[in-house]
This record gives C-alpha cells, structure tokens and sequence, in this order.
C-alpha cells in the first residue's frame, strides 16, 4: 500500500496479502498474474550461524513457483532484513491477466487504467474469496497449483470436459488446485472447529481452538482423494513445522 499510495509500479496486484516484507521473498509470494520475483532487485540476509550479512541478487535466490533458495538449500540458515524492490514511477506495465481483475474494473466504472483502480479490484476480489487470518484462522493457499503432461490433461478432459487450465513451464499444463479439491467434494466442509472455506476450497481454515495436527490429517485427506480421482499428486504450499 506505500508504493500504491506513492504511486509506485509493478507489486499492486500483491495488495492485501498478509505477511511481512521478509517473508515474501521466501515464498516468492504471488497473486493474480505476478510474483514478487519480477520486481525483487536482491535480498539482504542475516546468517544465523554466523551473524554475517550476505546480499543476494536476483538470479541466487533461485525463485520458482512459490519457492526460493531459502525454502530449500539454504531452509533456517538465513533471516531476511531487507529486500530491494525494482519499481516503476512512469510508463507503468498493469497486468490485468486474471479474468477476474478485468471483470471487477468494469464493475466499478474504470475508464482508465492506474495502480490504484488495480490495488482496488485486487483488495475486493480478495476480501470476497479469502477469509480474513486476523478473523478465521488461515494459512492462505494450502496447496500448490499443480502442472500436469499434456496427455493426463487430455484424459481427464473425456471426464471434466470443463476442467480450467493455462499453459505453464516446459510444455505442462497448470490446473487449479481449488477446483480439483472442489470436485472431491471438499468446499465448505466442517469437521469442528476446522475446514475447508466455504468461498475457496484451496484454503483451509481455523475457526477457533482446532490443532494443527488435525489441520495436516485434513490436508491429507484432501490431497489422497484428489490423487485417486485425478490421479495428481497435490504439494503444500505451506511450510509445516
């Protein structure tokens, strides 16, 4: 919200998503057609080990969909104190490539484009989906949208000819994650205090009192039923420990 506010480029489309700044480039957070490794310039970190200061640039801190160096080879060995942002103050390039994004402007009366109408229509598609983690407690998306072969997706296809895909790395195809758990039957489950979002299968919830164990048991669950229905072997996004 400061660059947004500033007027600054290039991270609007990360609006509302909470967390710190030092954690965003672990996960290499992303949201609505951006992650964060586009505008990250390099990362400041703090040996634990050793207390040394150790600056990274872009390219060593090996991003790939929701992962990073320090969420792999280098797990607890580093914390992060600051990260250098590459932003833009003229000739901004939006990204309105999430259908919903578009949708939303054109609801609101938009006639124009601007970091600020995108900040909006990305603050209310996520205050109408997500549940807010200061209210119901959540880790946000559970599980990693999962990149599949062409010809499992053709397959699938004679059975879910209305399954939603776009084209990702090295010829896969990517599906989301929310709607295979939603076709397993998942969305808006209670099971206690604990479940699945009624308006968003992909997060699990907390309403109160539930444990984290049995959070991970309903993680499993889920991904098990999604592997003998689709026969795709769903990833957690979050890190358990």
């Amino acid at each position: 919200m400061y660059c947004v506010e500033r007027n600054y480029g290039g991270i609007e489309n990360l609006s509302l998503i909470p967390g710190t700044v030092g954690a965003a480039p672990m996960q290499n957070i992303g949201a609505y057609g951006i992650e964060i490794k586009k505008n990250i310039l390099s990362v400041e970190a703090v040996e634990i080990a050793t207390g040394d200061v150790r600056y990274f640039d872009n390219d060593a801190c090996e991003f790939g969909y929701r992962e990073s160096i320090f969420k792999q080879k280098l797990k607890d060995q580093f914390l992060i104190s600051s990260i250098t942002l590459r932003l833009t103050k003229k000739d901004h390039q939006f990204n309105i490539s999430y259908g919903a994004i578009d949708e939303t402007l054109k609801k609101f009366g938009s006639q124009t484009l601007s970091i600020k109408a995108i900040s909006d229509a990305v603050i209310y598609i996520r205050s109408s989906k997500l549940p807010d983690p200061s209210r119901i407690g959540n880790a946000g998306s559970f599980f990693k949208n999962p990149s599949i072969q062409a010809d499992l997706m053709d397959f699938i296809k004679k059975d879910f000819p209305t399954i939603p895909s776009y084209p990702s790395t090295d010829g896969l195809v990517k599906i989301p994650a929310a709607w295979l758990i939603e076709q397993c039957g998942w969305k808006g489950k209670t099971f206690g205090s604990i479940g699945v979002h009624q308006h968003q299968a992909l997060v699990l919830v907390n309403y109160g009192g539930g444990e984290g164990e049995k959070i991970w048991q309903l993680a499993m669950k889920i991904k098990e039923s999604v592997k003998e229905k689709f026969d795709i072997t769903l990833q957690p996004e979050v890190n358990v420990i």
